[in-house]
């Protein structure tokens, strides 16, 4: 059975415009998928990223086209300049984690929640509130955002370390079971072509 390790954020727009195909395509080749949420500026430091506020104006207004043109191809609405952005995007990494640790069957339906938060219903993903509600929405007890915290915080730390150590340097990022890397969510219809062993 293939196997996906999903390195993403909590505060990316292109993991929000994932939407629910990385579930789709692990269903299409009966792939399992852990979901592993790190910290996109520590990654970005790590490894030679650069955040978007500190980058050329212009690759940032590249970065604006390219959000509008993937939201439209992806269909799904999304505010370029969000009103709870950037924020602390620890808790709402944690409520994942846990979810995971519970039932690893909805977390992919919790991640979608969440971006969808943030970027196309202008919520703050670091406050509780919003994210008991997105765990409702996906089928989870709200209180597993209090659940477990120490541990999920413990892995929220090592996820950063296993991303540097394979070679992931943004978000989202893919890792196949043999190894294959595929970074965004432009690359998915590539990570489908991998799995149906087409290239």
């Amino acid at each position: 059975m293939p196997h996906i390790d999903y390195f993403f954020a909590t505060l990316s727009p292109f993991t929000y415009l994932c939407g629910t195909r990385v579930e789709d395509i692990a269903a299409k080749h009966g792939a399992t998928v852990t979901y592993k949420p790190v910290d996109i500026m520590a990654l970005f430091a790590r490894t030679g990223g650069t955040p978007p506020k500190d980058r050329h104006p212009n690759r940032q207004e590249y970065r604006l086209q390219e959000l509008r043109r993937r939201s439209a191809l992806a269909g799904l609405p999304l505010n370029l300049k969000p009103a709870h952005w950037p924020t602390n995007g620890a808790p709402a990494s944690y409520a994942i984690i846990a979810a995971q640790n519970e039932d690893p069957t909805k977390v992919g339906k919790l991640v979608n929640a969440i971006g969808a938060a943030c970027w196309a219903e202008d919520r703050d993903i670091a406050q509780d509130d919003v994210i008991r509600d997105c765990l409702t929405k996906a089928g989870y007890d709200p209180a597993l955002a209090d659940k477990g915290l120490m541990t999920s915080a413990d892995t929220f730390a090592s996820n950063l370390e296993e991303a540097v150590m394979r070679g992931v340097f943004g978000a989202p990022f893919f890792i196949t079971d043999t190894d294959e890397r595929f970074w965004g969510q432009d690359r998915l219809d590539d990570l489908d072509a991998y799995l149906a062993g087409k290239i």
